[in-house]
């Protein structure tokens, strides 16, 4: 086997495969990938859109699994309702989520990119797949385009477009229920359109972007627009999991030729691992390249011809840096074991605030603008506004008590009770009433309780103004 050095051409580097030396946009026709790979990308990929255009009308615990309403300022995650209160679980979620994709990609690469992103599942599974089924594989989609106008070409970009804004209504509907709701879509869907203009504006809206994004945007979302493959720099070492291109094995390159002795790589140089990329780009490059996605399509290209030549598979494969040019094995770095440890912290402190979070809270505050008052029983008063939030799917009858001191008592203005509706928050004003006895301090900490059908649900604390000692 030879052993010339591999000096990769670098010029790659100063552009990207998808704009040409005018700044034009180039269209790049991709090659219809096949292959063992490409079939357990395929079948994972109808799995993750099953549960993402079922997951809006599933219910737990009579709630959706998942709902992200902003306008609201309500999240529902797996059946459990989340307010601007929990913020900070909420955040502490994110954050973990985060250091889980980080993580990942420092050990495996990028294959989040091409294997889950629901912009990759949409593009390459459905909307391309749509493609090659109305206009052929990559050859025939250029001599269609470069055609003149005529019956055979009017139909097929026809029927394209129409199902490609058919899907991008159906997408930008889940979309939109994943926001409001199945039920507040429906009701967009079914009442007078004059309802609910502000929805229809948003169906609208989301249908533009979906379609814009996958009829034309298309992989320039990956290489342009997103922030991750960006950050490849900065998560990537030379020891991290990635799609690689054997440059020990495949250098020299030469074409195949009939009866002939191999003197060179095992690199034929027949280019099908460029034909088939999403992105246009040639692995042989190096691995970490900004507009790899690591969606593999190359290995499967590239094995197929290693299976034709009859030449052992694997020259383009999942491999590390330092795997290629020292046959070294994969290991756990120190910056993998420091971020397994903090999203290991990090998962504890958030099953941590999971587990003793309340199903509902309450906020007390002072009146603004009262003081305390004087009784003719020689007591002494304070008024308060309270607000409840209830984050399950019942309704609760609340009375109110002060726990401490235990001689003290609340009086609600208005009314006996609090009726807190599910899913909601309801709000009321009271009195508390404590003994001069019980007041130690002129600004003294009561807590008080929150009772359903005699049981404790939830307490909260305020302060407590009383005459001076």
């Amino acid at each position: 086997m030879p052993t010339t050095q591999f000096k990769p051409d670098d010029a790659y580097r100063d552009t990207i495969a998808t704009v040409d030396a005018a700044g034009k946009r180039v269209w790049l026709y991709p090659k219809k990938p096949a292959g063992r790979l490409y079939r357990a990308r395929k079948w994972l990929s109808y799995g993750f859109l099953a549960v993402l255009f079922a997951g809006p009308w599933l219910r737990l615990n009579g709630l959706p699994l998942l709902m992200w309403n902003l306008p609201a300022r309500k999240f529902i995650i797996l059946g459990q309702i989340f307010w601007p209160q929990d913020f900070f679980i909420l955040l502490l979620a994110t954050l973990t989520f985060l250091v889980f994709i980080i993580l990942f990609t420092v050990v495996y690469g990028r294959v989040f990119c091409g294997w889950v992103c629901p912009q990759t599942i949409f593009l390459e599974m459905v909307f391309r797949r749509i493609e090659y089924w109305l206009e052929g594989n990559a050859p025939q989609q250029k001599a269609l385009d470069r055609a003149e106008w005529d019956w055979n070409k009017t139909w097929r970009k026809t029927t394209k477009h129409v199902l490609f804004l058919a899907l991008s209504f159906l997408i930008a509907n889940t979309f939109l229920a994943y926001i409001i709701g199945s039920d507040a879509l429906v009701a967009i869907v079914t009442d007078p359109l004059t309802a609910h203009l502000g929805g229809l504006a948003a169906m609208v809206g989301f249908t533009g972007v979906f379609y814009a994004v996958f009829a034309r945007f298309r992989e320039q979302v990956c290489t342009i627009v997103c922030p991750y493959g960006r950050l490849q720099g900065v998560l990537l070492d030379q020891d991290s999991l990635v799609v690689a291109y054997d440059y020990k094995r495949g250098e020299p390159r030469e074409k195949l030729h009939k009866n002939q002795a191999r003197a060179a790589g095992d690199c034929i140089d027949c280019h099908q691992c460029v034909q088939v990329c999403p992105t246009g780009i040639d692995i042989r490059n190096g691995a970490t390249q900004m507009e790899c996605t690591n969606c593999t399509a190359c290995i499967d290209a590239c094995n197929s011809i290693m299976d034709l030549v009859q030449l052992p598979q694997g020259l383009i494969r999942h491999a590390s840096e330092n795997g290629i040019a020292n046959g070294t094995k994969f290991r756990f770095t120190g910056r993998v074991k420091a971020l397994s440890g903090g999203l290991v912290l990090l998962l504890a402190v958030l099953t941590g605030l999971l587990v003793s979070r309340s199903n509902v809270e309450a906020t007390v505050l002072r009146t603004p603008g009262q003081l305390y008052q004087k009784t003719d029983r020689g007591t002494i008063t304070n008024l308060y506004n309270i607000s409840v939030i209830n984050k399950t799917n019942g309704s609760y009858p609340i009375t109110l008590r002060i726990l401490e001191p235990a001689q003290g008592r609340i009086s609600l203005i208005g009314t006996t009770g609090l009726k807190l509706p599910a899913q909601g928050i309801t709000e009321g004003v009271f009195f508390a009433e404590l003994p001069r006895t019980a007041l130690h301090r002129t600004n003294q900490k009561i807590r008080i309780g929150l009772f359903s059908g005699g049981e404790l649900i939830s307490e909260t604390s305020t302060k407590f103004l009383g005459p001076s000692q």
